[in-house]
């Protein structure tokens, strides 16, 4: 490798690791406003090791900010184990950032009421973690347990995260009342709406499937009007509003963000305007013309 090159990998690893550390402190504000200014003050809970940390903070008076490090410790070291040494930094970085916020920075207490606490309180949360996973690190080690049980069994980690959490409302509801692990359920799920929004924004990716007798002109105005990568399957008619037919067509396949997707579809129908058109989301994609999304490893 020539030193211009080894230079030029350097300035990029550099500009990466800058936009991830400002992504992670983004987050990490993002979530101690929603901890200090409405989960905390209120007595409210969430899910997973935040969760059980605001448990533990409730029942005990325990700092939060020592919770935090300590209950999340042993996620870090399974982190390090089973995931890369820099998401491990990263990742501790986060936590003991968060755990320091919550201990230095005063907010104030922005509302009592109890819906609008659990949303917003959630959604701050939940715009936190999402920022830190953008940056290449996570807030709470319940994704890293997730992950590591999701290899060793046939669970997925969206059905380990969700009986965990069900565990930690069902303690609540024992311990403290059934209104608190309510309201706590509502909070995460705020939380995770906004933890989804927020990795996937408004580039989330939409595949289009276009079959159309002029299958030919709509390739090509996709491709060098719109620029976008195409694939052309052969395949037959089967039934259609003359009966059954026999007929070699062309399918259309492409794929585009979902802020371009209106603009294709306007395109295709100027074409044909009983072009049939299926839209389906897809969480990623490699390779190709696909523009990666912003924040993607």
């Amino acid at each position: 490798m020539t030193h211009p090159r080894r230079a030029r990998l350097a300035r990029i690893n550099i500009i990466q690791n800058a936009q991830d550390a400002t992504l992670i402190a983004i987050g990490v504000l993002l979530a101690a406003i929603g901890l200090k200014a409405f989960l905390l003050p209120n007595g409210f809970l969430d899910g997973g090791v935040t969760g059980i940390s605001l448990l533990v903070n409730r029942l005990s008076g325990w700092s939060i900010s020592v919770l935090l490090i300590v209950i999340n410790a042993p996620f870090i070291v399974l982190a390090y184990k089973q995931l890369s040494r820099l998401f491990t930094l990263k990742t501790i970085a986060a936590i003991v950032g968060l755990a320091t916020a919550l201990a230095l920075i005063k907010v104030p207490v922005l509302t009592q009421d109890k819906l609008l606490i659990a949303i917003f309180g959630g959604f701050f949360l939940g715009a936190g973690i999402g920022m830190s996973i953008r940056g290449g690190a996570v807030l709470d080690g319940t994704e890293v347990l997730a992950l590591w049980i999701s290899r060793k069994t046939v669970l997925s980690i969206g059905e380990v995260i969700m009986y965990f959490n069900v565990l930690i409302f069902g303690v609540a509801a024992v311990l403290i009342n059934v209104e608190t692990a309510l309201y706590a359920m509502l909070t995460y799920l705020s939380a995770s709406k906004t933890v989804d929004f927020v990795i996937q924004g408004f580039e989330e990716y939409i595949a289009l499937t276009v079959i159309s007798p002029r299958a030919d002109l709509i390739r090509k105005t996709l491709t060098l009007k719109l620029k976008k990568g195409v694939t052309v399957f052969k395949g037959k008619s089967g039934y259609g509003k003359r009966g059954e037919v026999d007929n070699e067509i062309e399918i259309i396949y492409t794929v585009v963000t979902r802020l371009e997707v209106h603009k294709v579809i306007d395109e295709i129908e100027k074409i044909d305007e009983k072009a049939f058109i299926v839209q389906h989301n897809i969480n990623d994609t490699r390779g190709g013309m696909i523009k990666r999304r912003a924040g993607a490893h």
